[in-house]
């Protein structure tokens, strides 16, 4: 009679997040990342942190340049995934844009570690990450489409989605600089349309229906 599998234990305790075994990694990764940097945090560190043992880490990802793409990956995709509903939306784009900074503003500021300051890592250049930086590129042509939308001047419309995803990203830097009291998304949202210089109505009609096109969002 074959033996029975008795899985992965962990090493110790519940789950830290309450998520799973990928879930408690990837905090823990964060969490290590961000005091330790990424050179310096071991997977043995992270597995020791997640209270798993680090054969268990391996199987879920088999290396540490995983996790970090994990991480990244995490950073951009709820925003990719609101963006192709907006896109498909048929609001007025400045009010779809407003949404989309309001989102994405609220992704990194809310997450529970400063995920975004990864983008920030030297390693992130590395051909490993090509595809944190192809859906990053993808979110900022989003951008560059809404803006262009908004009557921008399509010689313009590359440089004012750089701004505007400049203004929204701010919120990286600030929360790694422990400014979190500035952390409005509806202001950063509303400076992102002044940065485009549209006019007053435009941003006021934005402002007013901007909430409604979020909640109507899947």
């Amino acid at each position: 009679m074959a033996a029975t599998r008795t899985g992965r234990p962990r090493a110790s305790g519940s789950s830290p997040t309450g998520l799973g075994t990928r879930a408690d990694v990837l905090a823990a990764a964060a969490a290590l990342f961000g005091t330790r940097g990424y050179a310096s945090a071991s997977t043995h560190a992270i597995a020791e942190a997640a209270g798993i043992r680090q054969a268990t880490l391996y199987h879920h990802f088999a290396r540490k340049q995983d996790i970090l793409l994990a991480l990244l990956l995490d950073t951009v995709q709820p925003s990719l995934d609101v963006a192709a509903e907006l896109l498909a939306r048929d609001e007025e784009p400045a009010a779809r844009l407003w949404a989309l900074c309001v989102a994405d503003v609220t992704l990194l500021a809310d997450a529970p570690h400063n995920t975004g300051a990864l983008y920030l890592l030297p390693e992130v250049s590395d051909a490993a990450f090509e595809p944190f930086r192809d859906r990053r590129s993808e979110l900022e042509t989003t951008y560059r489409t809404l803006v262009a939308a908004c009557g921008v001047a399509p010689g313009a419309a590359a440089a004012g989605a750089s701004l505007v995803l400049a203004l929204v990203e701010s919120v990286i830097l600030q929360r790694k600089g422990g400014q979190t009291a500035t952390l409005d998304a509806t202001t950063i949202a509303a400076a992102a349309l002044r940065v485009l210089d549209l006019d007053t109505a435009t941003r006021e009609r934005a402002a007013t229906a901007g909430p409604g096109v979020l909640s109507a969002l899947g």
